[in-house]
């Protein structure tokens, strides 16, 4: 079996959702309670909800999951991975001529960051912004982020 795509990485839920109790390190970070453990799709499925004009951050994809579970927070890890793994997926869409794809440069890191993971790096989540009308401007040596992020911050209810 050879590698499996994008495609078939967002699709493969391997039993998630799932719900943990917080414990250790994870107690100390988030206080008691509980954790949800997204599956892809869940991720996937905010994401696509991000209408134009709008942005979402991981944060924001999070608490929206942690809602939808009725958890204290959402996996701050494989939420991250799972957009990433969306944002992936869509490209591969996107190249076979599909028009309608995850709009995946709309999530951005905490505090409007762009995310140099996703796939054409930073210089094509930048681009892909910008001919939305966003503006997006330097902070620091390396990090760029959305002017004025917290405007734009989509609402998304399950």
């Amino acid at each position: 079996m050879g590698k499996k795509t994008w495609r078939e990485k967002l699709h493969d839920s391997k039993d998630l959702p799932k719900i943990v109790e917080l414990e250790g390190k994870m107690r100390e970070k988030f206080g008691e309670g509980t954790m949800v453990i997204p599956a892809p799709l869940e991720v996937d499925e905010i994401m696509r909800k991000i209408r134009k004009g709008k942005l979402i951050t991981i944060n924001g994809i999070r608490e929206t999951l942690a809602k939808k579970h009725g958890t204290t927070t959402a996996c701050p890890i494989t939420t991250g991975i799972f957009a990433w793994i969306a944002a992936h997926a869509a490209e591969d869409e996107r190249a076979e001529g599909k028009k309608r794809i995850t709009p995946w440069w709309r999530t951005l890191k905490g505090k409007g960051e762009l995310n140099p993971k996703y796939p054409g790096g930073i210089e094509k989540q930048m681009e892909l912004l910008e001919a939305e009308g966003f503006r997006v401007i330097p902070k620091g040596k390396k990090k760029f982020v959305v002017a004025d992020y917290e405007k734009y911050l989509a609402k998304i209810e399950l």
